[in-house]
């Protein structure tokens, strides 16, 4: 199976929990298309077909890699 880079993993769970509490702190229940865009690519990324089980997948990817090795994809 493929991995994502461990920064592209950490970029798209900060982007959706960012989102989602954004959201939610405007009182919108239902995920916005962007987020529903980023709980898709957290889910392919991680070989999921639930958001939940997605972030869970990719905290334990994140906790399991050396810092260094989870910083900034080169651009």
């Amino acid at each position: 199976m493929l991995r994502p880079h461990p920064a592209f993993l950490r970029r798209l769970v900060e982007q959706y929990e960012s989102l989602r509490a954004e959201e939610a702190a405007r009182g919108l229940e239902a995920p916005s298309p962007r987020a529903l865009d980023l709980a898709y690519t957290l889910c392919v990324s991680t070989g999921t077909r639930d958001v939940r089980l997605a972030l869970d997948a990719a905290r334990r990817v994140l906790r399991a890699v050396p810092e260094s090795r989870s910083g900034p994809l080169a651009e």
